[in-house]
């Protein structure tokens, strides 16, 4: 068997591989790496970064999200988002983003990953799984990025503010609220 196909069977279909993690099942890292492109089997989504993908109904599957971040920051402490996920808050914002945010620990400004461009922003903190308390503080602070009315949706938050659980609003703002999101969010919950 040649080494080519030993490295193969290393691959999972699905999966995002770095070269820096080719390299414990390949000496020649870069020659494999080009016959694995030529051949079809991994597919380059960015410098240094490949996807062995999944064969559906419907042809070649994307990546999932989670997995292509997870892979290109070397990490598991990330949050994925986007503002679409405001809409769900019922504060009036309908607009469809093509857009994710990813904050994170380690990297900081655009990245397109594939065919994907992710905005990824360094925080010191943010919590583990996203929340309405939390999609409420992050609207908050980010409502000069969005393209609705900004007074209108100003006044829903500050309405569905008063109707959450004050105690763990107040909590998510003072953890992962920015100066924005504090000055407007404050005055509701004292």
């Amino acid at each position: 068997m040649s080494a080519l196909e030993q490295l193969k069977m290393h691959l999972q279909k699905g999966q995002v591989y770095r070269r820096d993690d080719l390299v414990k099942w390949s000496r020649s890292v870069d020659r494999h790496l080009h016959a694995l492109l030529k051949e079809g089997v991994l597919q380059k989504l960015s410098q240094g970064v490949y996807y062995y993908p999944k064969n559906s109904v419907f042809g070649q599957t994307p990546p999932e999200e989670e997995t292509l971040v997870r892979s290109f920051l070397k990490d598991d402490r990330f949050l994925l988002t986007s503002p679409n996920l405001y809409n769900a808050l019922g504060v009036g914002t309908t607009q469809l983003y093509n857009q994710r945010t990813v904050y994170n620990h380690k990297r900081h400004g655009k990245f397109k990953l594939g065919n994907r461009v992710f905005d990824f922003q360094m925080k010191h903190h943010f919590p583990e799984k996203l929340t309405p308390e939390f999609l409420l503080v992050d609207l908050a602070g980010n409502l000069d990025r969005l393209a609705e009315d900004q007074q209108q949706v100003k006044n829903n938050v500050l309405s569905k503010a008063g109707n959450m659980n004050k105690t763990e609003l107040r909590q998510t703002l003072n953890q992962y609220g920015n100066g924005k999101a504090k000055r407007l969010l404050a005055p509701v919950l004292t």
